[in-house]
């Protein structure tokens, strides 16, 4: 199903993710400098269905950053797997942590606006906590439990894992029976990200997104910056 760009749910969660804080079920680009990048994500996701089948979509995205911590932040259409078009771009996020403005492209209608966000970027993604070696682990919770998956190689780079287990007890989960929720996160320090991200709800399906074809060079500065001939909607905030 594909969203309106206003409500596209993936640009939202981007936006908000330099704004404040990003939800975990994304590969949250931190704005930081010195440590330019490119890759793109592949994303594989299958939708429970309310008869309990699944609808299988993927999708690609293509994710950057400058030396400057600037980040280019793509979302594209959710596609069937046996599609082999290339997904067509929704939206695209800009965002300069310097000056603290993001920016929101249409490259279909070729229009943008920008919203000048009042907090301090974040730097570290959802779960680095969890994620990073040298993190505190969060109070015991007794319907969540971490597992430290250890050091892995994704793309070239050592990656550290951690694997969390909800519990939601079955009067709560809307199923009759117990759900277990299970998210992964696999953290580069290298890069500053979580490279892969695995989530797991019975009731609602499973999403999988993983940073591949990582260049550690310099990207097109273009990328970062408004085309020309795009035309400004709204007004800033």
């Amino acid at each position: 199903m594909r969203l309106p760009f206003c409500v596209n749910a993936i640009s939202w969660v981007v936006l908000l993710a330099a704004a404040t804080t990003a939800l975990a079920q994304d590969i949250f680009v931190t704005p930081i400098p010195g440590a330019p990048f490119s890759g793109v994500v592949n994303v594989e996701r299958s939708l429970t269905q309310p008869d309990g089948s699944l609808v299988n979509r993927k999708t690609i995205r293509d994710i950057g950053r400058d030396s400057r911590g600037r980040i280019h932040n793509e979302s594209r259409a959710l596609v069937a797997v046996s599609d082999t078009k290339t997904p067509q771009i929704e939206s695209i996020h800009l965002y300069d942590p310097q000056t603290r403005v993001s920016a929101m492209l249409n490259p279909q209608e070729r229009t943008f606006w920008t919203r000048t966000v009042n907090r301090p970027p974040q730097t570290v993604p959802p779960a680095i906590v969890d994620a990073s070696p040298t993190g505190d682990n969060l109070p015991p919770n007794e319907f969540t439990k971490k597992e430290d998956l250890g050091i892995r190689d994704i793309e070239g780079l050592p990656v550290h894992g951690v694997r969390e287990i909800q519990t939601i007890p079955a009067e709560r989960s809307g199923r009759g029976k117990e759900t277990i929720i299970t998210d992964e996160y696999w953290y580069s320090d290298d890069l500053r990200i979580n490279v892969m991200i695995k989530h797991n709800d019975p009731r609602t399906g499973t999403v999988t997104l993983t940073v591949v074809q990582i260049t550690r060079t310099e990207p097109d500065p273009a990328l970062f910056e408004i085309p020309r001939g795009y035309r400004r909607v709204g007004t800033n905030q």
